[in-house]
């Protein structure tokens, strides 16, 4: 993130070259990214989160959710733990220069309605207002998009399609090759879904509880969140009473090989503190914390 470009490096990372060699081993012992799946699981209670959603609708911001805060509090714990932004392309470790979210969209909720990836791009300073802006501006342009105004994912996508399988085979070979030097083009990697931060899914919207999804092995995506709000439970409080409460349930498949253990648990209490106070994602962070060298 403003670092200057040296050899090694990629066109979306910089080569990390102080690692621990055991972290460099691990990447001939676990060579695909679901050789390295890692899962963790986290609820939280909704009732923080719900008096926020609706404080910013009534501000004015149209369908503001869940995800925005999910969203915000992914980018701004990138800023204060930028080691979960990494990513492994041949054999190697890369700091991400930006922080890419990817997101499957559906113009309408019903089943045979038409769906896309969206990427969104943002930096380690953004506030949730931007965060929501951002994903907000894209989302209501495709749902207003007629069938012929395909996204210039989905017109690659259709494009390549026509081709015959021997060739898209290929083609596809191709770009793992491509993809192991760091020599996919600039303009292909701004519009893959699979070369980012982050995939975001909401499983809520499908009436289902959170799921763990595999991670792809194409691309260089080391982390996948699904999420819902759809459980609730009735406990018991210690004066004998019952109440009823709403959880945000979240599921992460990571690449374990991109950080350890304590750091993943680290960030996770990083996400957590965002999303018991989402009013903290509504500045800007004090410090951005850079990765290692």
């Amino acid at each position: 993130m403003g670092n200057k470009r040296r050899r090694g490096d990629r066109k979306d990372g910089r080569l990390l070259r102080s690692l621990e060699p055991m972290a460099f081993f691990a990447l001939y012992i676990m060579e695909t990214r679901n050789d390295a799946n890692n899962y963790l699981s986290e609820s939280v209670d909704l009732e923080a989160i719900n008096r926020y959603v609706h404080k910013k609708r009534n501000e004015g911001l149209k369908d503001f959710n869940v995800m925005y805060v999910l969203a915000a509090a992914y980018v701004r714990t990138v800023s204060q733990k930028p080691g979960i932004n990494r990513f492994i392309n041949g054999y190697r470790i890369y700091a991400r220069n930006n922080i890419e979210i990817s997101l499957m969209v559906k113009k309408e909720v019903k089943l045979n309605s038409p769906e896309t990836m969206l990427k969104f791009t943002f930096q380690p300073e953004n506030t949730i207002s931007e965060v929501y802006n951002e994903m907000h501006r894209q989302i209501e342009e495709y749902k207003n998009s007629t069938e012929d105004e395909l996204n210039d994912m989905d017109a690659f996508l259709k494009f390549i399609f026509r081709l015959p399988r021997w060739m898209l085979r290929g083609m596809m070979k191709l770009l793992y090759w491509l993809d192991f030097h760091g020599w996919i083009p600039l303009s292909l990697l701004a519009i893959s879904p699979f070369h980012g931060s982050m995939v975001m899914s909401s499983m809520g919207s499908l009436g289902i509880s959170s799921v763990y999804h595999h991670l792809y092995n194409f691309g260089n995506v080391p982390m996948l969140i699904t999420f819902s709000t759809k459980r609730h439970e009735n406990e018991l409080q210690k004066d004998g009473s019952v109440i009823r409460k709403h959880y945000l349930d979240i599921n992460f498949t990571v690449d374990d090989r991109i950080c350890d253990g304590e750091y993943y648990s680290e960030a996770l209490h990083e996400v957590r503190k965002y999303l018991k106070n989402p009013e903290l994602l509504e500045v800007p962070p004090a410090t951005v914390v850079q990765d290692i060298d």
